[in-house]
């Protein structure tokens, strides 16, 4: 074995190295007494993208896209927000593509906040209003994309969530696409309850299938929910531990004609509106 901790230091080096060391010292001396020395650097401080309310499109579609031909994800997929692109430009994904645009109703908006070294997506609070059809209500969408159907391939989504117990209700929908009911078919995070619970939900024709911890997310912290479909599970694991899982066939396909959606399942009336925080979004099919 070759000792690589050999010195090359001889008298000869010794010299040498005696040379260098005292010319060294001469310049720094020299550069050290120069009225126009180089001037020390400082950090390249960069300006946050800007914070505020995001301009809302409308109300969303009244009535449902024609689904005609529904195509699932021909190769793998992965698309991420981090919602850091400030008010002044559109919400894509990090690579620019798959955007999605601010749908409201009643006055409901969305605002862009101040989260780490980027931004977050702040919710409309719950509301308390007697009739929850005059409550203000905001949701992120895309358009139709049959290239985020997972079909039966393995899949990974989730969000980073911030809420408190004054933002529960019965249903708080994270991030979806397609619907649990109608045959339609669906990939789903959801806090739902007033226990602060998260759970993932996936549903084929006939049947749902759900994976709920007994969790309290909603409690004012950060936490990073993972929903995880492999062929025949299916497992929900908060702040990078697994927490709960159930069985799915390995034959069921989510396939839908429906865009994402993050914040609810629609801007309408009973839309399972989210309260609170939301950021770094993510799909990622295999």
């Amino acid at each position: 074995m070759f000792d690589t901790r050999r010195s090359w230091f001889t008298p000869v080096g010794a010299l040498a190295a005696t040379a260098v060391l005292g010319a060294g010292l001469l310049a720094a001396a020299h550069f050290a007494q120069r009225s126009d020395a180089a001037p020390r650097l400082t950090p390249l401080v960069l300006p946050r993208a800007s914070a505020g309310a995001l301009p809302v499109a409308g109300s969303g579609l009244e009535t449902p896209p024609d689904p005609g031909r529904i195509g699932v994800a021909a190769a793998p997929v992965t698309v991420r927000y981090t919602f850091d692109g400030g008010v002044t430009e559109p919400i894509t994904d990090v690579h620019g593509g798959f955007e999605l645009r601010a749908l409201g109703q009643n006055g409901g908006t969305l605002e862009l906040v101040p989260q780490g070294a980027g931004l977050a997506v702040r919710y409309p609070a719950r509301c308390t209003l007697p009739r929850e059809r005059d409550c203000p209500r905001a949701i992120l969408e895309g358009t139709r994309d049959d290239s985020l159907n997972p079909g039966t391939r393995p899949m990974q989504y989730g969000a980073s969530i911030l809420m408190t117990h004054r933002d529960l209700a019965d249903g708080a929908n994270v991030v979806q696409k397609g619907y649990s009911v109608g045959g339609v078919s669906q990939f789903k995070l959801q806090v739902d309850h007033r226990e602060g619970h998260p759970s993932c939900v996936i549903a084929g024709r006939t049947r749902i299938y759900r994976a709920e911890p007994p969790v309290d997310v909603a409690d004012g912290n950060w936490h990073d929910v993972l929903c995880s479909r492999t062929d025949n599970r299916l497992a929900i694991s908060i702040d990078g531990v697994e927490r709960a899982s159930v069985p799915v066939p390995a034959t069921l396909s989510i396939a839908n004609a429906e865009p994402l959606r993050v914040g609810g399942k629609g801007p309408n009336h009973g839309n399972d509106q989210y309260a609170g925080q939301i950021d770094n979004v993510f799909l990622t099919i295999g």
